[in-house]
């Protein structure tokens, strides 16, 4: 039975009004920051979030205080929020960057305060043109009612706040490349260790890392308590999700839910939210987390919407990206467009990345257009084995970052589970979706 949703970061988003400072103060917005410096210290609020077992919304699902607890001792700490969102069909953070800038400012600004930053600074993809006219104009807004700057709100806290446009690579949503990009030098992942940001992070000084949707929620839990927000969810999944739902469903969007009291089914086909496929058509596999994901089949529908749950089942929920592909979809074109995007994203760092990569989008790219030949299969495998051995999941980690280990599950379990599509593609020398 599906669930109606429980809106903790997307309750203003179809407001248009809540866009504005004063939209937001109507709706209580900022009341969290208040409380936060002048009736809370630094600590409770860590614990507050600690209680909350509030787990990275960016991908990696890394538990928010348990970073923070990392965080290295010193007199310069930096604040930065991943706002890169460069994943093909993931745009949950590009709609709070739009509809709710000032949940963005106020969550980053408790965040900043709670681990004791210098600065902070919001990285945003490029391409979010009107996510970055917005979330600047928050700021601006922010700095004029006090609460950026010099002594915010009349407490001992000041720090200011940066906006700064990325250029649009996919390598910067890793975060090592991310403060290289932030530094002014090209978007390349550093190796870790030594380069935990926690500890050698932004020019040089412990910093931390947080997604969008992650700070978006500390307002709500600043205000209602951190054990409030972890009787959400079950398990490590505690609280929401911003789940964005993309592919051949009727009502495609940004939903969010209670974790791990859904399933992709109820995701899919409830009325109220992804409606259903088209009249006929049957789901033949679903994308659970991101094109770095590998595939779910339609007999794991029921699978709960939980970390660990879909990881069991082998996958994972990562970027809060569903893909619903139906029975017209070519699984081969699916396949190696996904490995194109993979390819050209590549920093070129790493041999099994560089190389790897851009071997399979050739391969794949050979089959799709008919010049397949049924030994290709191997040779994928054997491509997917060189930079994941055993092809497995999750994946061993061969690369300096994980997006060449993130390379071969699409290709891999479309070949698993849609060996006789590629088959077929073969033996007629093209795509017979065409």
């Amino acid at each position: 039975m599906t669930l109606a949703p429980f809106k903790i970061v997307s309750k203003r988003v179809d407001d248009p009004e809540a866009v504005g400072l004063q939209g937001y103060l109507a709706t209580g917005g900022y009341q969290a920051l208040k409380r936060a410096v002048l009736d809370l210290t630094p600590e409770a609020i860590r614990d507050q979030v600690m209680q909350a077992s509030l787990l990275g919304r960016g991908g990696a699902g890394f538990e928010a205080g348990r970073k923070w607890s990392m965080l290295k001792k010193s007199d310069v700490r930096y604040l930065v929020i991943n706002g890169d969102e460069s994943e093909p069909a993931t745009f949950k953070d590009h709609m709070l960057v739009e509809r709710d800038p000032h949940q963005l400012v106020e969550g980053a600004l408790i965040a900043g305060y709670a681990i004791g930053a210098a600065r902070i600074f919001i990285f945003l993809r490029g391409e979010f043109a009107l996510g970055l006219e917005r979330v600047q104009a928050a700021i601006n807004e922010a700095y004029e009612y006090g609460a950026i700057g010099r002594n915010i709100f009349g407490s001992d806290f000041s720090i200011d706040l940066v906006l700064h446009p990325g250029a649009g690579a996919y390598i910067c949503g890793e975060e090592t490349a991310l403060l290289e990009s932030l530094e002014g030098k090209r978007g390349f992942p550093r190796i870790k260790p030594p380069y935990f940001p926690a500890v050698i992070g932004l020019y040089g000084q412990p910093t931390i890392v947080n997604n969008v949707e992650t700070v978006s929620n500390l307002p709500w839990i600043v205000m209602n308590g951190g054990g409030e927000f972890s009787e959400l969810g079950v398990g490590r999944s505690r609280g929401t999700r911003l789940f964005a739902l993309s592919g051949d469903v009727i009502r495609p969007g940004n939903y969010e839910l209670e974790m791990v009291k859904n399933t992709f089914r109820d995701l899919i086909f409830d009325p109220e939210m992804g409606g259903g496929l088209a009249p006929g058509r049957q789901v033949k596999a679903v994308i659970p987390g991101g094109v770095s994901a590998p595939w779910l089949g339609p007999d794991q529908l029921d699978v709960l919407l939980g970390q660990d749950e879909v990881a069991a089942v082998g996958s994972m929920l990562g970027s809060g990206s569903i893909i619903v592909m139906d029975d017209s979809t070519c699984m081969v074109r699916a396949a190696w467009r996904i490995a194109k995007f993979f390819a050209r994203e590549s920093c070129g760092q790493c041999t099994p990345c560089r190389e790897g990569g851009s071997w399979i989008e050739k391969v794949m790219r050979r089959i799709e257009t008919g010049s397949g030949r049924e030994e290709d299969l191997d040779l994928l495998m054997d491509l997917c084995d060189n930079i994941v051995p055993g092809v497995s999941w999750p994946p061993q980690q061969t690369t300096i970052c994980v997006l060449g280990p993130s390379i071969p599950s699409s290709v891999a379990t479309a070949i698993r589970m849609f060996r006789d599509e590629f088959l077929l593609h073969i033996k007629e020398g093209g795509c017979p979706y065409e």
